[in-house]
């Protein structure tokens, strides 16, 4: 009922849409939200790290590369990559996979299938990051109560369950109530890092020897493969890198970039360097590197604080899991879903009851399996790495395309990145069978179902325009019939502008009779994720009953039919939208074996259209005034 077209709208501009007075709020809600996964990352980067370079004994000289690596990692990976170079590829201020592929299809003037299939793993990797982080992050927390007292570690388990169904079913509450406290909260949690590590780097001034690269270019020439190996943990430090230009349009560039360099990349780096220091003054320390730097009265705080810190960070990329779903929605790439908008203010304020049942389920899934936040890091990796390795390869061809950079300069900024990304992806795959497998199969699983979704949704408009009776020639031969004419409107839905909608042929045939107004409309999802109001609608009047209606949302819009038929009205259409009736076609599918489609893929299609949402709500009709005509179709 719905199909992808492009308006043409102006192109994209870059800066960001947010007030400055309201610049020092957005730096303190971003530090909440975007920052939140990555500001956990130490509490298990550096352990995870040491663990995999300690395999045969820590040296000092390891201790100060693997550091070194954590660092430069942050640098190259976030700082280069994300702040200074892909967070100005923004759309129409909007950042994230599906806004890269949106640019690079403008840029490109056509939308080819490779193009297609990287957005979609992008998105199916993202799936897999959100149902991840929150078992990794939570549990990592918990686990420091082991600390306060070892007689807790049964309980890691329950706890970490617990907190999880709260955060779930915290959900339907959108997350209006909290925001405004999790800014604060992340301020207090990374000026705490920084606090423990300035106050441990004094135990040996040597680990400031990191900050000099030839450090962490020394540890992987010295260790050779053993070194790769360590790589799939030392990632861990930028897992939440992506969220910077995923997260873009709540906040802005510039409030994204100055939290990063005022707070977070301090904090982080400090907090590395005094677990590094910790570690070389007393080795034993490496088991748990982060709750070890604080001291003893100040244990059970911190491991409070790290919860609710894994809270949010768990919050954030839940958050963008909804505007993931809520974008391959509008843009046809799944089935209609069911999405509540938890703000009056706020439009990325939503909530989707059907994908965070999946994602609960999916997090609990892996808490009880895996158990602990050590076998678990295995699985985190692939995800993570997979999407900056699409980000970087979208980039490349923006940066050429789009920006017109020489193909040199393109080589000599992103080539390198993109290797790193692939050593990075290479050495997450080495933890395949301990656990890296989880995040390929969701994503494997969310690719075989978007593939088969659009795969299915293109047979069956091929099937239905087969057999479709052309709009213009409906239109002739109904000026000759001259059925029975009933005064109001009638509104059409259908995909194909040019063909007579099903529910119109229905209602002739068996109500006979024809409205005195009948609006054929499309609904479309443009690569821009708004459009404004003098570009949502576009009319043609083809008789004196018939007006062909295009409708054009942005791909983070909410399709409301009616309110942007009310433009209709301005621009000189007669009709009441109060005494106005709208016609639906709900199709049924059976599956007629060796017509079209592998029998596995009809019956996996019709149980995902039977999954989709209702048509009145997803199009915000009024259920009072809408008819629905009955269509099964053999596939």
């Amino acid at each position: 009922m719905t199909a992808t077209a492009e308006q043409p709208l102006p192109p994209p501009q870059a800066g960001d849409s947010h007030p400055p007075k309201n610049l020092w709020k957005l730096v303190l809600g971003c530090i909440g939200v975007v920052y939140g996964d990555i500001g956990t990352s130490p509490l298990y980067a550096m352990r995870e790290s040491l663990h995999a370079a300690g395999h045969d004994g820590l040296t000092r000289a390891e201790v100060i590369g693997v550091i070194s690596l954590l660092i430069w990692t942050l640098i190259l990976i976030v700082t280069v990559k994300y702040v200074l170079l892909v967070m100005r590829a923004d759309n129409r201020g909007e950042g994230g996979t599906l806004s890269l592929v949106a640019l690079v299809q403008q840029a490109l003037k056509r939308r080819p299938a490779w193009l297609l299939t990287v957005g979609v793993i992008g998105i199916s990797l993202f799936f897999g990051d959100a149902i991840i982080t929150p078992a990794m992050s939570v549990l990592s927390a918990v686990e420091g109560m082991s600390l306060v007292t070892p007689a807790f570690h049964p309980y890691v388990v329950p706890v970490t369950v617990v907190i999880i169904l709260g955060l779930f079913l915290f959900q339907s509450q959108g997350t209006d109530k909290v925001a405004r406290f999790f800014g604060p909260i992340m301020v207090v949690w990374f000026l705490v890092m920084a606090a423990l590590g300035i106050r441990h780097v004094g135990d040996d001034l040597e680990i400031l020897k990191a900050l000099n690269p030839q450090y962490a270019a020394g540890f992987l020439t010295h260790n050779g493969w053993a070194s790769f190996i360590v790589l799939g943990s030392v990632f861990l430090a930028v897992t939440g890198g992506e969220a910077l230009y995923a997260d873009m349009g709540h906040f802005g560039r510039k409030p994204i970039r100055i939290a990063w360099t005022l707070l977070i990349f301090p904090s982080l780096a400090l907090s590395y360097l005094g677990q590094g220091a910790l570690v070389l003054n007393d080795p034993s320390t490496a088991s748990n590197p982060f709750f070890l730097m604080a001291p003893e009265w100040a244990l059970l705080p911190l491991v409070l604080l790290a919860t609710a810190a894994t809270v949010i960070a768990s919050q954030a990329v839940i958050s963008g899991a909804f505007s993931m779903m809520q974008q391959a929605v509008q843009m046809g790439l799944l089935p209609r879903m069911e999405i509540r908008h938890t703000s009056d203010t706020q439009l990325g304020q939503i909530f989707l009851p059907r994908v965070n049942l999946i994602l609960m389920l999916g997090v609990l899934a892996l808490v009880i399996s895996f158990g602990s936040s050590t076998r678990l890091a295995s699985a985190y990796g692939i995800a993570v790495t997979g999407d900056m390795v699409i980000t970087s390869i979208l980039a490349i061809v923006l940066f050429r395309k789009l920006w017109n950079w020489p193909i040199w300069l393109v080589a000599a900024v992103m080539l390198p990145i993109l290797a790193m990304e692939l050593m990075f992806l290479g050495a997450n795959f080495i933890k395949f069978i301990d656990g890296g497998y989880v995040p390929v199969i969701i994503s494997a699983t969310m690719c075989l179902l978007i593939y088969t979704w659009i795969k299915a949704t293109a047979y069956v408009v091929k099937k239905n325009k087969d057999s479709a009776v052309a709009l213009t020639q409906l239109i002739k031969m109904l000026e000759k019939s001259h059925p029975i004419e009933v005064p109001g409107t009638a509104v059409f839905l259908t995909q194909d502008p040019d063909t007579a909608p099903s529910a119109l042929l229905h209602n002739l045939k068996h109500n006979r009779v024809l409205h005195a107004q009948n609006f054929i409309v499309t609904v479309s999802v443009t690569t821009t994720p708004l459009v404004p109001d003098e570009n949502r609608i576009q009319l043609e009047r083809l008789s004196e009953n018939f007006l062909r209606v295009k409708l054009y949302f942005g791909y983070m819009e909410t399709p409301n039919v009616p309110k942007a038929l009310a433009i209709a009205r301005k621009r000189g259409e007669k009709f009441d939208i109060m005494t106005t009736s709208f016609f639906l076609n709900r199709r049924s599918f059976r599956s007629a074996r060796n017509q079209g489609l592998p029998f596995w893929q009809e019956r996996l299609f019709i149980a995902m259209s039977k999954s989709a949402s209702d048509a009145t709500a997803f199009y915000c009709l009024p259920s009072n005034r809408v008819v629905e005509m009955g269509q099964q179709i053999a596939i």
